[in-house]
C-alpha cells in the first residue's frame, strides 16, 4: 500500500525546465548535438583560489559540523563585502550562512509565512519562489508584470493589490526569468509601503553580483527590517556547492538559527571554508573578468534574437537571461520550445514556468555559455525559421 501523500504537494506544479533537460539529454544520448541555453548555470566553475581553498580545508580536516549560522570567518567576509561593495555596515552576527539560496528561501518563509498568509509576486518569478510559501502553506499571489513595469513589482501595485489576507511581497532584483532589476527608488517605495503595513520584504539579490549597466546597490541600504537572499552560485559560479547567505533583523536571528538548527544542521563545512576565499583579491579580479563576459554575451544575444524575430522588449541589465516575446513567431511558446529543440538542437525554456501571464508569449534563454556556442545557436535558429517561412 502507497503512502498518503500530503495535500500541500498538490500547490507544487513541475519544474518545466528541468523537463525540457531531460528531453535534451536523451537526444543527446541518441548522438544529437545538443546547445543548452535553458538551465541557469554559469559555463564557469569555482575560481583556483576557490578550489585550493576547499582543498587545504580537506587537507586539515575541516570537515565537522559547524554552527548552523555558519563559520564566523566567511560571516566576517560578507560582512566586509557590503562594506567593501556597497558601502554598508552589516553586522556579521545578521548573516546566516545556508546551503544554498534555496534554503535561506526555505527559512526565510518557515520563519514568516503562516497558513493561509498570502505574499505578493510579479507574473513572471522564478517558480520556486512561489513553491516555497506553498510549501508552508502560503498562498503566493501573482502580479501580472508587462514590460512597461520591467517585469517587476511597483510601489502602486503593491498598493492597490494589498489585502486583508497580505503579509509581504517576495521580489527578485536582478530577476530569474527576466534579467531586470528594480530601480532604486521604485524599490524604497515598495520598502516604505510594505512597512507602513508591518509585512515583510524578501528581496532575492542572487544575481546582484552581476549587473551590467549601472553600479549596484543592495536592499539592504533600505533598512534593518529588509530581509535579503544570496549566493555563491551564480557570480561565485558555485551551483554545485549549495552555499547562500541570508541576511535577517538581529531580532529574528534566533528563530532562523533555531530552524537552521534542526532542517539542516548546518551549510557543508568545506564549502564554507572555500567561500571565505571567493572574496580574495585574485578571485575577485577572476570573477569580474567573467562578469565582463556575461555582459559580451547578453550585447550579442539580444539583437541576434531581435534579428530572428523575437521581441525583446526589455534589455536585461542583470543575470544572464533574456526574456523574449515570441509570439510573432508562434502561438505557443511551450511548443515553439519543443520544435526548437527537436529540429535546431537548441534549448531554450517557454514562459510556462514562470507564471500564466507570459506562459504562452514569452521565452527565457540562458547565455550562461560559450559565445561560441551562442553563435551556433543563432545559426541553428536562423535556418530554422526560414525553413518554417
Amino acid at each position: 500500500m502507497n503512502p498518503h501523500l500530503a495535500s500541500r504537494l498538490a500547490n507544487i506544479a513541475p519544474f518545466h525546465v528541468m523537463e525540457l533537460a531531460k528531453r535534451a539529454t536523451e537526444l543527446e544520448r541518441q548522438g544529437r548535438s545538443i546547445i543548452h541555453m535553458g538551465i541557469g548555470e554559469p559555463d564557469f566553475t569555482a575560481a583556483q583560489p576557490v578550489i585550493d581553498a576547499a582543498a587545504r580545508a580537506m587537507a586539515d580536516g575541516k570537515m565537522q559540523y559547524t554552527s548552523a549560522t555558519g563559520i564566523p570567518a566567511l560571516r566576517e567576509v560578507i560582512a566586509n563585502h557590503y562594506r567593501h561593495v556597497y558601502g554598508l555596515d552589516i553586522a556579521p552576527s545578521r548573516i546566516i550562512i545556508t546551503a544554498g539560496a534555496s534554503a535561506a528561501l526555505l527559512l526565510a518563509c518557515a520563519a514568516l509565512v503562516d497558513k493561509g498568509t498570502e505574499v505578493l509576486m510579479p507574473d513572471p518569478s522564478y517558480p520556486c519562489n512561489r513553491h516555497f510559501v506553498a510549501a508552508f502553506e502560503g498562498q503566493a499571489k501573482m502580479i501580472a508584470s508587462g514590460p512597461e513595469q520591467r517585469f517587476q513589482l511597483s510601489d502602486t501595485v503593491v498598493r492597490e493589490h494589498w489585502g486583508a489576507a497580505t503579509r509581504g511581497v517576495l521580489l527578485a532584483s536582478p530577476s530569474n526569468p527576466t534579467g531586470t532589476s528594480i530601480p532604486h527608488d521604485e524599490l524604497r517605495k515598495i520598502v516604505a509601503t510594505v512597512r507602513e503595513r508591518q509585512g515583510f520584504t524578501i528581496v532575492d539579490e542572487i544575481y546582484q553580483g552581476l549587473t551590467y549597466d549601472e553600479a549596484p546597490f543592495s536592499a539592504l541600504s533600505l533598512g534593518e527590517d529588509v530581509i535579503v537572499i544570496n549566493s555563491f552560485s551564480k557570480y561565485f559560479n558555485m551551483t554545485g556547492w549549495r552555499l547562500g547567505w541570508l541576511v535577517v533583523p538581529e531580532s529574528m536571528v534566533p528563530a532562523v538559527e533555531k530552524l537552521a538548527q534542526n532542517l539542516f544542521i548546518c551549510a557543508s563545512s568545506i564549502a564554507q571554508h572555500a567561500g571565505v576565499a571567493c572574496f580574495s583579491p585574485e578571485a575577485i579580479s577572476i570573477y569580474e573578468q567573467r562578469k565582463a563576459e556575461f555582459k559580451r554575451r547578453r550585447d550579442f544575444i539580444v539583437p541576434a534574437l531581435r534579428q530572428l524575430g523575437f521581441r525583446v522588449p526589455v534589455t536585461p541589465d542583470g543575470a544572464f537571461y533574456v526574456y523574449a516575446d515570441c509570439s510573432a513567431l508562434s502561438d505557443d511558446a511551450d511548443r515553439l520550445t519543443i520544435e526548437m529543440l527537436h529540429e535546431a538542437g537548441v534549448v531554450l525554456v517557454p514562459g510556462l514556468d514562470f507564471g500564466p501571464y507570459t506562459a504562452k508569449s514569452y521565452i527565457r534563454l540562458s547565455y550562461a555559455t560559450s559565445m561560441e556556442n551562442l553563435q551556433e545557436a543563432v545559426t541553428r535558429l536562423e535556418k530554422f525559421f526560414a525553413a518554417r517561412r
